[in-house]
């Protein structure tokens, strides 16, 4: 799959990261779709995560990422979007197989555990890491509540 726009997200905890990470994927070429928050002002996490999700799930966004805090609140709001697979990432390597193993479309990254520059190696693995399928796809396809 070819990524070439990207949803992005978050509350005043993860301002500062969402707009390092902007301007790290604009520079590597992708097409960022800034849905919020843009100030480091207190707001409620769900009014930026739900638009973000929102554009993954019919779209016209071919992925997500989404910025907070801790990463839960962002996460747990996506995931109630019934095509979102938003998985929380914390080390390169639980990016990788959030990908890998789960499908994952939306990235969550807690700002208040990581650095910047750790965040960006995750949010470029998980952007370039294609999904593994075979027993992997079987699970994915349990995943939905139908």
């Amino acid at each position: 799959m070819q990524i070439k726009t990207v949803a992005i997200g978050g509350d005043h905890a993860g301002f500062d990261y969402k707009s390092a990470i902007i301007q790290h994927l604009e520079e590597l070429g992708y097409s960022v779709r800034n849905f919020g928050t843009d100030s480091s002002e207190s707001v409620d996490y769900p009014d930026f995560a739900h638009p973000t999700a929102s554009a993954v799930e019919n779209g016209s966004c071919d992925m997500g990422i989404l910025v907070c805090g801790s990463a839960n609140g962002v996460a747990i709001t996506a995931n109630k979007h019934q095509a979102i697979r938003a998985a929380i990432c914390w080390k390169p390597e639980i990016a990788l197989l959030a990908r890998q193993h789960n499908d994952a479309n939306i990235i969550c990254l807690p700002a208040r555990f990581t650095s910047i520059e750790e965040c960006k190696e995750m949010v470029q693995i998980f952007l370039t890491t294609e999904f593994e399928g075979g027993r992997h796809g079987t699970r994915v396809n349990k995943i939905a509540c139908l």
